[in-house]
């Protein structure tokens, strides 16, 4: 059950028998401060002014006509019409023990789960993975796992650069390396990102080689074998660098959920012609848009969506216009997550708008742009190499193993090398990608090692540990492996308070879904971290007697299941040593 939605069901039909209007929300939110008991209803007041009543009268008529004596010992009016809601300590105990024998930890399926496409990574094929690509690939891989653990079926949808002007500059510098052996192709494309770079400086420096690169891509596009044998073995060189850094991240993301821009070339056409029968193209300029009167410039002029150019070609628009048919015609979405970052917002403002108008997405399909904001560095500006380019994110990976590595073998040299290099794998990457979950996906970031790897506030190392600490209780009393038995009872305040966070996390879990928003999962952790180290403090466990010990030792074992599960969530590993 969760209490929070359980609150609101109660007070809201509560609210309605008082005279509101049906379906008023009791606005059931978790308190603020610990005196103002546990939940606080706030939907008293605006019912009260939409009835021209007193609220404090109103509120103490709700807390009257609410049934809420199973749930709660203690409901009281406070200030102007708030409701302050205590839960039951037995209830919490008796909640506690059933959480320990349910395998979701309290989240129930939804009564009516979705399809959801989940868009995200989308890197770009010509190049290998750097730090750009880090943000929207642990962000997304992250809902697809809340997503997919609540109920709902996830499609996971890789939407990667592999078309377009870039590939006809490869596939040339491809045949006039290929000419000097295989084996110097083959070698050439061990680093993909100096390849690329090799090949762009020669199509900026050489116009015939510039023309042939042209040739090429159209070639490719027209179907020409030899152009697309070439393009296969790029992409698929390129991917492969793909996987080893989803291997490294711990992403869910694979070779299956690869959709790229290729796949909906054939179905460009079509969009322009629909589009054409829904009357909503003109030409500007020669080239073919959309114009909705929603979007305008600073100028007072309506903004074009340009879905084909002069030239014939088209855009990515055209494109995101094809896979929003494709994903709700063919897939059947009720909802299409795009995690990108902020700077696409208006671009994607208007292909929703677009694919509303030519009829592409019924409104009752959901598409949402899930924005974020960019990674900084230390002087506050986009991360980069010292020199100024871009870091590649295997690269940054590797490091992020090698400091976490350091600091393991500094705290705990006794132990051997493989568990420690094992440890400092889950640490480091866990770090980098905690680090980025725990903030506000929508703002800017500062990268700074020393504060992702501390074990000292809302990190992945301070997290980890939490987890590696709580099993350490279990070890000590030679209990790893066994679970323990009997019910729980709430003596102390510090487990109360243990027992209600325990409760809520499938409240955290319902937020992350429906707000895209993994820093909440974050905070919670976190929060129960805290709660944890609290009742440790305060609540002997292996020390205590029977039935207490084993009370204790259950609310601990609930603890670490839930840490290792929401951590799972978020894609880090936990470890049972530290």
């Amino acid at each position: 059950m969760n209490i929070k939605v359980e609150l609101e069901k109660r007070l809201s039909a509560a609210l309605t028998a008082c005279g509101a209007a049906t379906g008023a929300p009791a606005m059931v939110a978790q308190a603020a401060k610990a005196g103002f008991g546990d939940y606080q209803a706030n939907g008293v007041m605006p019912a009260a002014k939409a009835l021209k009543t007193n609220p404090r009268q109103l509120a103490q008529r709700v807390v009257s006509a609410a049934n809420l004596a199973d749930l709660a010992e203690g409901v009281e009016v406070a200030g102007p019409g708030f409701i302050n809601i205590t839960v039951r300590g037995d209830w919490l105990a008796n909640r506690a023990s059933a959480l320990l024998d349910d395998g979701k930890l309290g989240v129930e399926k939804p009564a009516n789960p979705q399809t959801i496409v989940v868009d995200y990574s989308g890197p770009n094929l010509a190049k290998e993975m750097h730090v750009g690509h880090l943000r929207s690939t642990i962000i997304g891989d992250a809902l697809a796992r809340v997503l997919d653990f609540i109920g709902h079926k996830v499609i996971r949808q890789n939407h990667v650069g592999d078309w377009g002007t870039q590939f006809g500059m490869l596939i040339a510098y491809m045949d006039q390396v290929r000419e000097n052996g295989i084996e110097r192709l083959t070698e050439e494309l061990a680093d993909l990102e100096e390849f690329y770079r090799k090949a762009k400086q020669l199509f900026d420096a050489d116009p015939g080689f510039a023309d042939a690169a042209h040739a090429a891509v159209v070639k490719l596009q027209s179907g020409d074998e030899h152009c697309r044998v070439r393009w296969v073995n790029y992409t698929a060189v390129s991917l492969i660098h793909c996987e080893k850094v989803y291997a490294k991240l711990g992403v869910l993301l694979c070779t299956e959920d690869v959709r790229g821009e290729s796949a909906y070339n054939d179905d460009l056409p079509n969009v322009v012609a629909d589009l054409t029968k829904a009357g909503l193209l003109k030409e500007s300029q020669g080239a073919q848009c959309v114009f909705l009167p929603q979007f305008t410039g600073k100028d007072g002029e309506t903004l074009p969506l340009i879905v084909q150019k002069s030239d014939e070609g088209y855009l990515y628009a055209t494109t995101d216009l094809a896979a929003i048919c494709y994903r709700v015609g063919t897939l059947k979405a009720d909802r299409v997550l795009y995690v990108t970052d902020s700077r696409q917002s208006l671009h994607f403002q208007q292909v929703f708008a677009v694919a509303r108008a030519a009829g592409f997405a019924p409104v009752a399909a959901s598409l949402e742009h899930v924005a974020f904001g960019t990674m900084m560095n230390a002087g506050g500006r986009p991360f980069k190499t010292r020199e100024g380019g871009t870091v590649k994110l295997m690269a940054l990976l590797d490091e992020a193993e090698q400091r976490a590595l350091g600091m393991v073998s500094e705290k705990n040299p006794e132990l051997p090398d493989e568990q420690r290099r094992q440890i400092a794998r889950a640490v480091g990457i866990g770090a980098v990608k905690y680090a980025d979950l725990s903030q506000n996906r929508a703002s800017d970031y500062v990268f700074s090692w020393d504060k992702m790897l501390s074990l000292d506030g809302n990190t992945a190392p301070y997290m980890q540990y939490a987890y590696a600490r709580v099993r350490s209780i279990f070890r000590k009393g030679g209990l790893a492996g066994q679970q323990s038995a009997g019910e729980i009872v709430l003596v102390d305040p510090a487990e109360r308070a243990l027992a209600l966070k325990l409760a809520q996390f499938s409240e955290s879990l319902a937020v992350v879904a429906a707000d895209c928003m993994p820093n909440v999962l974050c905070a919670y952790l976190y929060d129960l971290a805290g709660k944890f180290m609290g009742f440790y403090e305060n609540c002997p466990v292996l020390q205590s007697d029977e039935p207490l010990r084993s009370s204790r030792l259950r609310l601990c074992e609930l603890t670490a299941r839930t840490i290792r599960t929401g951590l799972d969530l978020l894609g880090i590993e936990t470890i049972e040593q530290m």
